[in-house]
């Protein structure tokens, strides 16, 4: 509990046991619950996670946004928190990202990775590809963020009622910031230092981020 509030971190999974074995062992003692996503894994990031006590929940239907789902229908909390299973995303700032949504009144927070703290955390084609997407979203939806692509947030729980959320796939990450932006959420960012991933890299940089461009202009046109 923190500020009288339940805390549900949610960590979607591809094969990332030595990596959820440090994000859990990292977990700040004020969260609750943590949920892991085992979302087709061939490796031990569910039996580690089950081992670490974190709730396993299996999703079959490949893709981030897909997993993300099923980890957030399981959460239980009244405040949701987001974490890849990597170790990029600081477990130990989510108190203070709590303390900020709360303390602003905010329904959404998104964690802002830039500027970063390490260079060394994000390659240099990975930071243009998250410029070129924060830049679109802007200009498509008229809505400055300044990091589009997070993939740490924290917010309340009720709030998913109020969101259409549509994309299996990496888009999703973007979709849940703008559905909150659009659906007239009270919206913040706020800085987190961003780490260098533990395993292998799963992020097909092309691939995802021209799929991405493409989504927000679907979402720009109603189409999705």
């Amino acid at each position: 509990m923190h500020r009288d509030l339940k805390l549900s971190v949610v960590i979607p999974c591809y094969n990332e046991e030595d990596g959820v074995r440090e994000v859990i062992g990292r977990m700040p003692k004020a969260v609750d619950e943590v949920v892991v996503v085992d979302n087709n894994c061939t490796d031990r990031t569910a039996e580690v996670a089950r081992g670490l006590g974190a709730r396993v929940v299996t999703e079959t239907t490949p893709g981030y946004g897909a997993a993300y789902k099923a980890g957030l229908r399981a959460a239980s909390g009244d405040v949701v928190i987001t974490l890849d299973g990597d170790g990029t995303y600081p477990p130990e700032e989510i108190p203070r990202l709590v303390e900020e949504l709360v303390d602003h009144g905010w329904d959404f927070l998104s964690a802002s990775r830039f500027p970063l703290t390490d260079p060394n955390a994000m390659q240099f084609t990975n930071r243009l590809g998250n410029g070129v997407l924060t830049v679109a979203t802007a200009v498509l939806f008229f809505k400055p963020i300044r990091d589009s692509q997070s993939g740490m947030w924290v917010f309340h729980r009720s709030v998913l009622d109020r969101m259409r959320l549509t994309s299996d796939g990496m888009a999703f990450s973007e979709e849940i910031k703008l559905e909150a932006l659009l659906r007239g959420l009270k919206f913040g960012e706020g800085h987190i230092p961003y780490g260098e991933r533990i395993g292998e890299v799963k992020l097909q940089k092309w691939r995802d981020g021209w799929e991405n461009l493409a989504f927000l202009v679907r979402k720009r046109l109603g189409a999705v």
